[in-house]
């Protein structure tokens, strides 16, 4: 079986603990060749635990990226590194896999879509919630009407940051703690959770969100809470609270409300979405937690010899980063702010220049 030749860009804990597991079960098709990591002597180390010569360990990426023998690059840095160094690959003529989210503004996350058609390399952005199982699953339920027609859902996610700073968490890392790109850890994870939700129903019409703001560098916001409409006249609620609890079990979670019934599920660990219908009868489907990694380096690896399309190309994580943006901005500006809309006609342009009739609702 072909092997794709692997460098790998950020030896920390994403690696550590995220990728590498991930590429262990897939030994037969990846061989790592080099490791770059700013901090030479923690490369090091992890070279040394898979017996990596220490002459493929690098503290400048752009060593790295000169050797012939590499096809693929690993992107795994701090989130304000993560075009910059994507496009030193690309023009090294590397083929790309970086971590969520492409770019820390939408300034670098539009450039970062040129890469792939202007240095004509193939570029996944590992965004692991599009690939989980349990997310795959409930769309599939969604679209095939399990429930019925979805009429709206709920999305909660609680966590605790400031508890994690001081443990062996992602957390607590200083970049994340105090970060150099707007949005902090909305950015960094309630991503995910919109990743998710745009999987699952699809392209957004808008937003209104609201925020209570608070005086700490990790997140410019206690909580945030959007309404959101998507294309399909679905409508959703979510929520990202990382500065504080929920001490009531069972937690909120995720639950879609369709015509013929509601799925839950409560947290993204749990290894089972519950499925409860109006007759009263239901039902629990199992899945395995956690195969998103997997998932998405066996769909790189297809790509990459051609057996199927990459599943979450830049244009895919584009939409995704645009409406962390866009939530952000809908709380500053208190107002909707339009999501999926092309950009030469804004949805406001349409409906004043009678291009669009009047939505029933706002008349």
């Amino acid at each position: 079986m072909e092997k794709i030749r692997l460098g790998v860009i950020g030896t920390g804990m994403a690696w550590e603990r995220l990728h590498y597991p991930a590429l262990q079960k897939l030994s037969d098709r990846y061989e790592i060749k080099a490791l770059a990591n700013r901090t030479r002597s923690d490369a090091e180390s992890f070279a040394q635990k898979i017996n990596l010569d220490l002459q493929n360990v690098y503290d400048d990426y752009n060593e790295l990226l000169k050797r012939d023998d590499i096809d693929v690059v690993d992107i795994l840095v701090p989130i304000e590194l993560n075009y910059i160094v994507s496009e030193a690959a690309a023009r090294a003529g590397k083929d790309i896999i970086c971590e969520k989210p492409l770019a820390p503004n939408m300034e670098q996350a539009k450039k970062h879509l040129e890469l792939g058609r202007k240095y004509r390399v193939k570029i996944m952005i590992a965004e692991n919630f599009r690939y989980n199982e349990e997310n795959n699953k409930i769309r599939d339920f969604v679209t095939s009407g399990k429930i019925g027609d979805i009429v709206y859902f709920i999305r909660n996610n609680v966590s605790c940051f400031p508890c994690e700073m001081t443990k062996d968490t992602f957390a607590a890392k200083e970049w994340r703690q105090h970060p150099e790109f707007p949005g902090g850890a909305f950015l960094d994870a309630a991503l995910h959770d919109i990743a998710a939700i745009r999987h699952i129903f699809g392209p957004v019409e808008c937003v209104q969100a609201f925020g209570k703001p608070q005086q700490q560098d990790y997140n410019p916001y206690l909580s945030v809470n959007a309404n959101i409409l998507f294309k399909s006249g679905v409508i959703g609620q979510f929520t990202y609270f990382p500065s504080g609890m929920e001490p009531q079990r069972p937690l909120v979670g995720f639950r879609i409300f369709g015509t013929k019934g509601e799925i839950y599920l409560e947290e993204k660990s749990s290894g089972i979405i519950n499925v409860a219908y109006n007759d009263g009868t239901s039902e629990q489907i199992a899945y395995t937690p956690e195969q998103g990694f997997y998932n998405e380096l066996l769909n790189f690896y297809n790509s990459y010899t051609g057996r199927e399309q990459v599943s979450v190309p830049p244009e895919i994580e584009f939409g995704d980063v645009k409406m962390v943006f866009d939530i952000l901005d809908s709380v500053v500006r208190q107002e909707i702010i339009y999501v999926d809309v092309p950009p030469k006609k804004k949805k406001e342009e349409q409906y004043l220049t009678g291009q669009k009739e009047v939505h029933p609702y706002i008349q």
